[in-house]
């Protein structure tokens, strides 16, 4: 060995409690507010052929639309 201990590496900061508390909080319940909002949207306007798709579609094509989106971050 180097005689480096691991006591001598630098250690990474820990993240803000805001960050490891708040902001996933606050990312659950957009993302749970925006898939509630779709499928009531996607309900309402309900044709007499369409029946379990429309909100099966809507829910998807927004989950596709936000991985594509966010996937990055």
């Amino acid at each position: 060995q180097d005689g480096m201990d691991v006591q001598d590496k630098p250690q990474a900061p820990r993240p803000h409690w805001f960050e490891r508390h708040v902001q996933p909080c606050v990312a659950e319940l957009l993302g749970t507010a925006l898939f509630i909002f779709l499928g009531c949207l996607s309900a309402l306007e309900a044709s007499a052929g369409t029946g379990r798709l429309q909100p099966a579609l809507a829910h998807g094509l927004a989950l596709a639309g936000a991985v594509a989106v966010l996937g990055n971050v």
